[in-house]
């Protein structure tokens, strides 16, 4: 009885999967498919491709729509070509989603309140950087101890013992 219960959990599952996964793939569609895209001019076509090189895919890290494979992505590039067909200019695309998806999706985000630490924290950091650095080298060159004679001399004696020792092996 014990080995029926697990195979009938076998069953349940492949059952689910059999039955769920069909429908959720056939909902998600084939992804990464880039449909293709009608354009009246290659005005329009070359401005579709100049905004899809700017504008980074809110999920993916560092890509742009055009290399993105991402679900919102292929949206966006859908949006983006549809506001291009109404005859919107480039700023007014760009405004537009800036203030729907933030300044995140602008490569080259503007200099403002909400980004002046994103674009002043390289300086900072680079600024920090070289300020350790020149002080820790301020520190060493400073440490330089004087030695006396008796030091010295115990110094080298030990250097003539050490030396001894190891041309005797």
């Amino acid at each position: 009885m014990s080995n029926t219960i697990p195979t009938v959990t076998r069953l349940l599952f492949l059952l689910v999967l059999m039955v769920g996964l069909p429908g959720q793939l056939a909902a998600q569609g084939p992804q990464g498919a880039v449909m293709p895209l009608e354009f009246d001019s290659p005005d329009q076509r070359a401005r579709y491709q100049q905004l899809s090189e700017v504008l980074r895919c809110p999920m993916c890290q560092n890509q742009n729509l055009s290399g993105s494979n991402a679900g919102i992505a292929g949206d966006l590039r859908r949006e983006l070509h549809r506001l291009i067909m109404e005859g919107q200019s480039n700023q007014e695309i760009l405004d537009f989603m800036q203030s729907r998806y933030g300044n995140f999706i602008l490569y080259d985000p503007p200099l403002d309140r909400q980004t002046v630490l994103l674009w002043l924290a390289p300086a900072l950091l680079l600024g920090v950087g070289l300020a350790f650095i020149w002080r820790i080298g301020r520190k060493r060159s400073g440490t330089a101890m004087e030695l006396d004679d008796e030091s010295r001399a115990r110094a080298r004696r030990l250097l003539e013992q050490t030396s001894a020792r190891s041309g005797s092996e």
